[in-house]
């Protein structure tokens, strides 16, 4: 994986724009900001849970940011229940902290594995997620992003962790 990889991730024009005024206001709220995010493993198909957004482009692992007062695991239960319908039944494991510099110099993001879930109901598009479901490891959608492959490359298949997002 290449930095031209990450390239056409990128946000230009508009959503551009919107997504460095959205930090923006984050970070003049929040000097350093701290998201979550789950990989969702269902062990019976081997398969992974992603979301696409409406705002950003590419399939990535569900999270978020984590608000004043919450931990992270807090955050990361509230993300799973917002963008999947999905409930935890036993403690996410924390697996790894990352750099998140594409995001801003003050970024961080938690990153956790779930393998004890359920799922209330299928998670319809609405106005954040365009899109969302389990996928099999070998059969992951087009466009799915280069930090959701290195996540998965990093539990699934013994890549060192990567200290950036």
């Amino acid at each position: 994986m290449t930095a031209d990889d990450d390239a056409a991730f990128r946000q230009t024009g508009w959503p551009g724009l919107r997504a460095r005024l959205f930090h923006l206001y984050f970070v003049l709220r929040r000097p350093m900001t701290l998201g979550v995010r789950g990989l969702i493993y269902d062990s019976a198909s081997n398969s992974v849970f992603l979301i696409r957004h409406t705002y950003v482009p590419g399939w990535q692992l569900p999270g978020g940011g984590v608000e004043v007062g919450e931990t992270m695991a807090d955050a990361l239960e509230r993300e799973l229940i917002e963008e999947c319908n999905i409930a935890l039944t036993a403690p996410p494991i924390l697996k790894s902290m990352h750099f998140n510099r594409r995001s801003s110099r003050r970024d961080h993001v938690g990153f956790y594995l779930i393998e004890h879930f359920s799922q209330t109901a299928p998670k319809l598009p609405d106005h954040e997620i365009a899109e969302a479901g389990f996928f099999q490891l070998d059969r992951l959608p087009e466009g799915t992003t280069p930090a959701t492959l290195r996540r998965i490359a990093e539990v699934f298949w013994g890549e060192p962790a990567s200290p950036y997002w």
